[in-house]
């Protein structure tokens, strides 16, 4: 009986493994992307116990066992410390080619304000940018930042999607922009470095798939894969940073890095998981730094509670475009490009329509 019940659980965890690999875009199979420690560590636990309980399930179980943690294993992997780092650590020195971004995804809810405030006293980023804060976080954040961040991007909204930027450094050309929806927006800009060069800035929220949000993961995959599209065709050195609402390991933002030759620090350091700031076993990355090849690291960290859902991430980056060749973006093909292209258009043909 005992050896039925780890088969069953053995099959179901090779369910939504070979599940998440359609590539559709209905919210319950593009969640069983988000879990993959999690379904492999279900999974070692299934094939040590089927190891001790001989039954006619045992070798179907620990087979099934071993193809999910294959392939699970196989795309948590490049976000271990076993993986190389796809971005290169910056030399010491360069401090006026530095940026160091704070983002934050306060929880609309969230009225414990003073632990993000401690944060950015204690760490002084050139950046904040927080996710889902309305009128009233704004209130907050303005009272202790405006002085020392004169430059600013403002959309308070209670939809959950309001944003915030905050620079110590120039913006120019600064734009909120509603990429696919209406209700969601995004902000870019120009930053001007201490040393007079140019990076541009994307911040992203897009709309998750989930039953309480979205059917589907349309909108928040075309939306990442617009910006992607726009960063590859116009070649500039540039950073997209929020909470993407997509794990790292994502059929999604594997294609929106490889349409857009975007790195992710993170690759070979460690998966820096940032929601569900309350349940530890059930975490995932999805507060995103993505760079381009011109960028070196300087230093990663995800900081400590703020009463959100989330953890605020913290990265100081480094622009050394004479760098760029020590990196190996990745690069789409031609279907690649083309399914992105579908991706886009399809979303924004529904959207019209809707």
């Amino acid at each position: 009986m005992l050896g039925a019940l780890l088969a069953l659980v053995a099959c179901s965890l090779l369910f939504a493994t070979l599940l998440g690999k359609l590539p559709l875009h209905a919210w319950w199979i593009r969640a069983c992307e988000f879990p993959r420690l999690q379904i492999a560590g279900l999974a070692l636990l299934t094939l040590i116990g089927s190891l001790f309980i001989e039954s006619d399930w045992q070798l179907p179980t620990i087979i099934a066992c071993l193809i999910v943690l294959a392939f699970q294993g196989y795309r948590i992997l490049p976000w271990t410390r076993c993986w190389p780092t796809q971005v290169q650590r910056a030399e010491a020195g360069q401090e006026d080619r530095h940026v160091t971004l704070l983002i934050a995804n306060v929880l609309t809810s969230n009225r414990r304000s003073q632990r993000l405030i401690d944060h950015i006293r204690l760490h002084q980023p050139d950046i904040v940018l927080t996710l889902e804060s309305d009128i009233w976080w704004q209130h907050q954040l303005d009272s202790v930042l405006d002085r020392d961040y004169p430059y600013t991007l403002k959309m308070p909204l209670d939809n959950l999607y309001g944003m915030h930027l905050y620079s110590r450094l120039p913006l120019e050309e600064p734009a909120i922009e509603w990429l696919i929806q209406d209700d969601i927006p995004s902000m870019h800009a120009w930053v001007v470095l201490r040393s007079g060069h140019r990076i541009k800035l994307h911040a992203l929220h897009p709309r998750p798939p989930a039953p309480n949000e979205s059917e589907e993961s349309l909108w928040r995959d075309a939306e990442l894969l617009l910006v992607g599209k726009t960063i590859h065709q116009t070649g500039e050195p540039a950073l997209v940073a929020g909470d993407l609402n997509d794990v790292a390991w994502s059929r999604t933002t594997r294609l929106f890095c490889r349409v857009s030759g975007m790195l992710d620090p993170r690759r070979g350091r460690g998966m820096y998981s940032t929601f569900h700031a309350g349940y530890p076993l059930i975490r995932w990355p999805l507060d995103h730094i993505f760079v381009s090849e011109q960028f070196t690291l300087v230093s990663l960290h995800r900081l400590s509670y703020i009463g959100s859902d989330h953890f605020p991430m913290l990265a100081t980056l480094c622009f050394r475009p004479s760098r760029a060749d020590e990196h190996d973006p990745p690069e789409a093909d031609g279907t690649e490009r083309q399914d992105a292209v579908d991706t886009i258009e399809e979303a924004q043909s529904r959207e019209q329509s809707s």
